[in-house]
């Protein structure tokens, strides 16, 4: 039912109950059964139909949200579309760089040393990573973990694992981006430019999404972990709105049906504090 006609019912029906009343105040009569039960059924009519047009539009409205996420978060994946083709031109530069070595450097040692220094260059560019995000099914959570990245500060360094093409969850866009957004600006918030490295771990597992995010971070106890997800708990400067990251990312979670859980991880000799999220 459109929203002309409901509204022209709603019009009636009161004109209708005002027309009723009026009529038995003016000459003091009772209202008559079969005109009372016409009533009720008008108004247990309309009062099923808002529920039905309120259930529509929630469904649209969540529709316009996930839509609006689609445009915003793949403009930053065309973007690396655009960067990777660009890099491409400048990888074949390199080729011939190393392969035209030779003419300029007669010593073979010396060649060797050169090429293997230029190959590690290359090989250190993180941004060759940033590949493994086109391979994710999911365009709008691709698109959106190479928003943040991004926008984080130029002294992070980022590790990126896909594990598998196809992301598969039954929780909405909305939801999962909340919940890794919040992940992720945890970790970003946690880091500095002496522990200054994230790891991020993207895949799926029996129709859930799987997303681990590491940060190195200093030991901490079993007992502050424990406190992570409780409302208003924060390792931060009190204020604002502090503590409500991780208690929203977890009722989120929790209310998708699934699992966020917190540990402390050694890597390569060094300690992460590691969030995994099944939704």
């Amino acid at each position: 039912m459109n929203k002309g006609v409901y509204r022209f019912l709603c019009f009636l029906l009161l004109i209708f109950t005002l027309y009723t009343i009026f009529s038995c105040w003016s000459y003091g009569e009772l209202i008559d059964s079969k005109i009372l039960l016409f009533f009720l059924l008008s108004l247990i009519t309309l009062i099923f139909v808002a529920i039905e047009r309120k259930k529509n539009y929630d469904i649209l409205a969540k529709q316009e949200k996930e839509l609006q996420m689609y445009r915003l978060y793949t403009k930053p994946l065309e973007e690396l579309v655009k960067e990777i083709r660009a890099k491409q031109h400048e990888f074949d530069n390199h080729m011939n760089a190393i392969l035209n070595m030779h003419l300029t450097i007669d010593n073979y040692n010396e060649l060797v040393k050169e090429q293997s220094k230029y190959v590690k260059e290359i090989y250190d560019d993180h941004s060759r990573q940033f590949i493994n995000l086109l391979k994710i099914s999911d365009k709008v959570l691709a698109g959106f973990l190479y928003s943040k990245i991004l926008e984080s500060p130029p002294y992070l360094q980022f590790d990126i694992h896909v594990e598998g093409k196809t992301i598969l969850t039954q929780a909405s866009e909305h939801d999962m981006i909340e919940v890794v957004g919040t992940l992720i600006d945890n970790a970003m918030e946690a880091s500095a430019e002496g522990n200054n490295k994230i790891k991020m771990v993207v895949g799926s597992k029996n129709d859930k999404l799987i997303f681990e995010i590491w940060n190195m971070h200093p030991a901490i106890s079993v007992e502050e972990i424990s406190h992570f997800f409780e409302k208003g708990y924060s390792t931060k400067t009190k204020g604002g709105n502090r503590g409500l990251g991780l208690y929203n990312a977890q009722t989120i979670t929790k209310r998708c049906q699934g699992e966020l859980t917190v540990s402390m991880e050694q890597m390569n000799e060094a300690n992460y504090i590691c969030f995994r999220v099944e939704m």
